[in-house]
């Protein structure tokens, strides 16, 4: 099969893409996600998608055959908690991840009772919309450490070559408090061009720059301590490459810049 690329995309907020979008501002993430299999080089054959809003010691996966959606976003509009995707699970290459991971000393098992949560069904109902590519999610370790988390990236690499779909999903800015403030906006401005500079760089340059991301300008503004989880994911599909990486998905959502990476 042809190697599949890696992708860090942002998931927006909460179920923002199934709601009245009257300012726009989810319009061009929303087509970025929708336009993404047109430049996949086939059909995956199978999906994992690393999300920021499942943390566990070591990493997981789900194992469930069908698995169900968790709506963990509050107070938004009533049918955004009737939404589907009924997307096939994939217990086989859930226990094959983990395996590969657990080689590496690297612990990992598959949690056969989660869901997905909305940093996977959302975008995914976007970009995958029949919802008939098998797919599972792989948890954010919580430590959070990025080295870490860039070795699980190289120990699942090789599945990419299986014809296997790698997803980090997440927000290259995740600062609750500073969403919709101009004020904002220099601030996230400066992470994203040090974010953007570092994923052009060659695999060995490139993480020795995310090993220490913390120390990047205004990068405790855009994670603040202890809230990294959705800069992980990043980390985990940075790692899944050894050339350079480009950024493929450039906006500016409620006054904040918000980037999405590919590796080949």
């Amino acid at each position: 099969m042809t190697t599949q690329p890696t992708y860090f995309i942002p998931h927006g907020g909460g179920p923002c893409f199934f709601m009245d979008d009257p300012r726009g501002a989810w319009t061009g993430m929303e087509t970025f996600l929708r336009d993404l299999p047109k430049n996949l080089p086939e059909r995956p054959k199978a999906i994992i998608v690393i999300s920021g809003h499942w943390e566990t010691d070591g990493f997981a996966f789900t194992g469930a055959a069908a698995p169900g959606l968790i709506y963990d976003y509050y107070g938004f509009p009533k049918h955004t908690y009737e939404l589907r995707y009924d997307v096939p699970g994939a217990p086989g290459l859930a226990a094959r991840a983990a395996a590969l991971l657990t080689a590496q000393g690297i612990e990992a098992r598959v949690d056969p009772a989660r869901g997905l949560d909305h940093g996977v069904f959302v975008p995914f109902k976007v970009a995958f919309p029949d919802a008939d590519i098998p797919l599972i999610e792989m948890s954010v370790e919580r430590n959070f450490d990025p080295v870490l988390h860039m070795a699980a990236g190289r120990a699942l690499a090789q599945l990419r070559n299986e014809g296997v779909l790698i997803v980090g999903s997440g927000m290259s800015f995740h600062n609750m408090r500073a969403y919709g403030d101009p004020r904002s906006t220099p601030g996230s401005e400066a992470f994203d061009a040090w974010l953007s500079d570092s994923m052009v760089l060659d695999g060995s340059k490139r993480a020795a720059r995310l090993a220490h991301w913390a120390e990047a300008p205004a990068a405790r503004f855009a994670h603040p301590p202890a809230q990294e989880e959705h800069l992980l994911p990043l980390m985990v599909a940075a790692g899944t490459a050894e050339g350079p990486g480009e950024r493929v998905y450039s906006g500016q959502v409620l006054a904040t810049a918000i980037s999405g990476f590919r590796f080949n």
